[in-house]
């Protein structure tokens, strides 16, 4: 019977993935000593917002996620990031495995918007693992769960985080908007003569600002 324990020592961007992607690199320890043939490991992320502090900076990004500072008491609960999985290959007493992460950076993903807001120090996340291990029976291969308290908390640095995403991103971000109004910017886009979607958006807020300095020079002062 395997007796095993999951540690994270380190996270770090993957510079060459196809898209952008964190990596867990996991400490195994098996306790019992026996061989284990492989480990079919299922891991879900979540991120413990309540175990750091927040600039006045952070909390204006965070105020759509978790409301004013006051109500953080009630709302600034754990939250999940990711599901991911890995095998794991087999080993006697200890091994080390790489778990990826693969990461979005769409603004309507309530993570995204959270990791976004945040300028520096780290992200308190848990990982908490589960899946099935693959070790020697008494007539061949024996298979047993990962026990469900398997965890591990570890805190990522801000900048790995920001780091990866300039990487893959580079001074760019992503809005998800609805058709209609995607039909609508493409056809003022085209009516302007506009070459691209940065002179669309800085053409609309031009006008914006426009229209904001129109409306308050018509108020009069008493």
């Amino acid at each position: 019977m395997t007796k095993l324990t999951f540690s994270v020592v380190d996270v770090f961007a993957e510079r060459y993935a196809a898209a952008p992607q964190l990596t867990a690199r996991l400490r195994i320890e098996d306790s019992a000593g026996e061989p284990v043939h492989a480990i079919a490991l299922r891991c879900q992320v979540r991120i413990e917002p309540a175990k750091r502090r927040y600039s006045g900076d952070e909390e204006s990004g965070l105020l759509d996620m978790f409301g004013t500072r006051e109500r953080w008491f009630d709302t600034l609960k754990p939250f999940m990031w990711m599901q991911c999985s890995a095998m794991v290959q087999g080993f006697t007493d200890i091994t080390e495995a790489d778990l990826a992460m693969p990461c979005t950076y769409d603004f309507d993903v309530t993570w995204s918007k959270y990791l976004h807001a945040l300028r520096e120090d780290n992200i308190p996340v848990v990982f908490l693992f589960s899946g099935t291990v693959f070790t020697r029976g008494v007539s061949g291969f024996g298979v047993e769960q990962v026990p469900w308290d398997c965890e591990s908390r570890y805190e990522i640095p801000v900048s790995v985080w920001k780091d990866m995403i300039d990487h893959y991103f580079p001074n760019s971000g992503w809005l998800r908007l609805n058709r209609e109004t995607i039909d609508t910017l493409a056809y003022y886009k085209s009516v302007r003569g506009l070459t691209n979607w940065e002179e669309t958006m800085e053409s609309l807020l031009a006008k914006a600002a426009i229209a904001d300095v129109a409306s308050a020079s018509d108020v009069v002062e008493p």
